[in-house]
């Protein structure tokens, strides 16, 4: 199977010791979410563009971050922060630029503790949210709403749809390496976008349960990766479709939204999200997309892996990104924190 570099390489975490997934109807072994998936390399399909809809209303009050909030990603814990759900609310770090240590005003982390913290996978980060609160900053909570991963407690439920609908939601996994998740199916020839929603409707419920102030839905660009990949025939319409319905799902609920990659559909959906959430744009060299958010106002938080900091800092610094320098391997620890600035 031919994989883009991305998503080759994304995701490094402790799953990668684990043994192939389960047969699709049997129930999984929780595991700990860890990482993020880089948005793989956009294919040369055309941009199509969905039937105009109006962008969703946010409610009242809604948090919106100022286009200079300094981020911090962590979505792998650590025990040393147990009474924080192995996040480290007291990080701090020199950026790149000199100076004193600088603190983050954002933290985005997963919607669950760590499961080597908590002993379990359905832990709500609470106890994450309400520290980082009280540090003064905000929390962002990250949900995967394009691949279904099988150490999520919400798991069996696409493997029940799945089997009971023609095996027409779980597609191949989403990489070789990361065989514990699968490529969900966005079309909705047979309910699927329906139920994906619902599904995804819960786990925002969860978010604002925990008291988080805003959600990253990531793996939203599977229109770029193509049937080869993903398994699924899915259009830049679809995807603008599903896209645009999961930033009103967080709106409801009075949480703001991040677009997670997705750069090709940026311009259309800028109207819809409230700040961009990005990955690798050096080292692909597509920032320039990315410039629509700042220029209505919106932050880009961003993050380089692979990349070093004095080939990009100064350039994120003109577009006005908040960028970060995170490890090669892909991991998301608290540390290293590396600001450009």
């Amino acid at each position: 199977m031919v994989v883009s570099l991305r998503t080759f390489l994304t995701r490094f975490t402790a799953v990668t010791a684990l043994v192939p997934a389960a047969a699709l109807g049997i129930q999984a072994p929780s595991q700990a979410a860890s990482a993020t998936k880089p948005r793989p390399t956009p294919t040369a399909t055309a941009n199509a563009t969905a039937t105009p809809t109006p962008p969703p209303t946010a409610k009242a009050g809604l948090w919106r971050p100022p286009v200079d909030s300094r981020w911090q990603y962590q979505l792998q814990g650590s025990k040393t922060y147990a009474s924080t759900g192995g996040v480290n609310v007291d990080i701090c770090g020199v950026p790149q630029s000199g100076g004193a240590c600088v603190r983050p005003s954002v933290f985005d982390i997963d919607l669950y503790a760590a499961e080597e913290v908590a002993g379990n996978n359905k832990t709500l980060n609470t106890a994450a949210v309400k520290a980082i609160h009280a540090k003064g900053a905000k929390a962002i909570c990250y949900i995967d709403a394009g691949s279904i991963e099988e150490f999520r407690p919400d798991y069996q439920a696409f493997v029940d749809w799945h089997n009971a609908n023609g095996k027409s939601l779980l597609g191949k996994p989403f990489s070789a390496e990361f065989p514990n998740e699968r490529w969900a199916n966005i079309n909705n020839d047979k309910g699927q976008r329906d139920f994906l929603l619902k599904m995804m409707a819960a786990r925002v419920d969860k978010c604002a349960q925990a008291g988080f102030d805003g959600v990253e839905f990531d793996v939203v660009n599977a229109h770029e990766e193509g049937k080869s990949v993903t398994g699924w025939t899915v259009s830049p319409a679809t995807q603008l479709t599903y896209n645009k319905a999961l930033a009103a799902l967080a709106h409801a609920k009075g949480l703001s939204v991040a677009l997670k990659n997705d750069l090709s559909q940026a311009e259309e959906l800028v109207s819809s999200f409230d700040y961009a959430v990005n990955e690798e744009c050096f080292q692909f060299d597509e920032c320039s997309e990315l410039s629509v958010f700042v220029k209505a106002g919106k932050p880009v938080f961003h993050v380089e892996y692979e990349t070093a900091p004095s080939s990009f800092c100064a350039k994120s610094k003109t577009l006005k990104f908040n960028s970060l320098k995170k490890p090669a391997d892909y991991s998301l620890f608290d540390k290293p924190y590396a600001p450009c600035r």
